[in-house]
């Protein structure tokens, strides 16, 4: 399994990314998607999901009317679309796939909101 993120980097508060995260190594279209953050000194927190058909979403409450998260199942991609963002966004952002029982995480991108 291998997941890799792109889409990351500096923003002015307000401003929008999109951010992508491109799977191998599974039957992608099968498998529930998810995107986490990690902010320095924080905890990784779920951002978004979606399910393997991507006709269900849930959001946390921080971010919801703002970012949204799209998959293309012909592509074996998940993005995560980022508008109105805020410095409180400012974070590592992760995609990351539960299969065969365990978890797989990218490298993660990095999303600064700063003027």
């Amino acid at each position: 399994v291998q997941l890799v993120e792109s889409g990351g980097g500096l923003v002015q508060p307000g401003g929008s990314l999109r951010l992508s995260c491109a799977a191998s190594g599974f039957t992608f279209r099968n498998y529930v998607m998810s995107w986490y953050r990690q902010a320095p000194g924080k905890e990784r927190e779920l951002v978004a999901a979606i399910n393997s058909g991507g006709g269900t979403t849930n959001y946390a409450t921080f971010v919801k009317g703002r970012f949204t998260i799209p998959r293309d199942n012909a592509k074996n991609t998940v993005y995560l679309q980022m508008n109105s963002l805020k410095p409180e966004d400012t974070a590592v952002y992760y995609c990351t796939v539960v299969t065969g029982g365990t978890g797989y995480w990218g490298q993660g991108t990095q999303v600064t909101v700063s003027s």
